[in-house]
């Protein structure tokens, strides 16, 4: 996503732009302490599994959310004592809370009046950004008149016209139905590359978070657990929770040269030579199954498993394996029927070394 090189921190060092964070939060038995940076015009993925502190994070930067340690600073300004009112930040709520009774204009109209904007520059400027938004024509439709897209758009024009330095976004495309969500994730992701300051998404969609942000950072029970760019993290999951969010059957063992002895499970032939503590990966695509074990295949990685469960997804079937190694495997409906598998069945798997990739952990 393209970068305005005119909002770099400043090189003097005068006034820091952007965020720095460390938000440490106690809730019970349960604690809070990540820490995020920004600069301007960068866009943020907050994942993570239910109950790992997403929202927690992101009520903590509006402030609604009191910290209990750490630091909130925002181009240089500590935001820490000062009311979420009054803090430059704009925020989407998963459900949008727009207001019914009021038009598409008037609700986008009442973020800069809040700001201290008058009447007239209130709605001259959701004016403008219904127009941005292409939703001129709709500045006097009421929400319960607007289709889930042109809700969210409404909601994000109402963000922005305060003209935040810090845009927040809970759970944006959670609400739209697929086709929508196709179409609205396209112009939302155009709009954020447009934004000046910091925005910080909290999804549990992978695909939300790889199209829009540019840099993820993935929090498991109040931690961050690995933090980089979209094809960083595809590319190198760290945890159960990432491989599957990306796909992937992910192992950890110790490397010895072209073989990761698994912690639990057998060893895994691959390309790279390491030695010591790795990862190892490969997409549930790469293994083939047979029913009897394969005579000629080429693979070296070859284990006698049973089919746990089945799932289908359009053409394909995602098979879920116990046995030497558990593992999912992916293959199109006609070969599971020519296989016929089942639970309980019998089958050998094979992946070849050059569709594994290992990496040190």
């Amino acid at each position: 996503m393209p970068k305005n090189p005119g909002h770099l921190p400043d090189p003097a060092g005068t006034a820091a732009e952007g965020l720095d964070a460390r938000l440490v939060v106690d809730r019970g038995s349960f604690r809070l302490d990540v820490a995020l940076t920004a600069a301007p015009g960068d866009v943020v993925a907050l994942l993570g599994p239910n109950g790992a502190g997403k929202t927690t994070a992101l009520r903590a930067l509006a402030g609604l959310a009191p910290l209990g340690a750490g630091h909130l600073r925002l181009d240089g300004a500590d935001l820490r004592r000062t009311p979420p009112e009054s803090r430059p930040v704009g925020v989407v709520f998963q459900d949008y809370l727009l207001f019914p009774h009021l038009t598409a204009l008037d609700n986008v109209a009442f973020g800069p009046r809040c700001r201290g904007a008058g009447k007239a520059e209130a709605r001259a400027r959701a004016a403008e950004w219904l127009d941005r938004m292409g939703l001129a024509e709709h500045a006097g439709t009421k929400p319960r008149r607007l289709s889930g897209g042109q809700a969210q758009r409404v909601a994000l024009a109402r963000a922005l016209a305060t003209r935040p330095r810090l845009l927040l976004l809970d759970e944006p495309l959670a609400a739209l139905d697929a086709r929508t969500r196709l179409e609205v994730r396209a112009q939302l992701r155009r709009h954020l590359a447009a934004f000046e300051a910091v925005a910080v998404l909290v999804t549990h969609d992978p695909l939300d978070a790889m199209v829009l942000a540019d840099r993820l950072v993935v929090v498991e029970q109040g931690r961050i657990v690995q933090e980089g760019t979209p094809s960083d993290i595809a590319r190198h999951p760290r945890t159960e929770y990432i491989a599957q969010l990306v796909g992937l059957n992910l192992y950890r063992g110790q490397a010895d040269g072209h073989t990761v002895r698994l912690d639990a499970g057998p060893a895994v032939s691959t390309t790279e030579d390491l030695s010591g503590p790795a990862f190892v990966a490969f997409p549930p695509g790469a293994v083939t199954l047979y029913r009897d074990r394969p005579t000629g295949s080429s693979a070296r990685n070859l284990w006698r498993c049973a089919v746990a469960g089945l799932e289908t997804h359009g053409d394909r079937v995602r098979a879920e394996l116990t046995g030497d190694l558990a593992l999912a495997a992916d293959l199109t409906t006609v070969a599971a029927a020519e296989l016929d598998l089942h639970p309980g069945a019998t089958v050998w798997a094979t992946v070849k070394a050059t569709q594994t990739h290992a990496y040190p952990a």
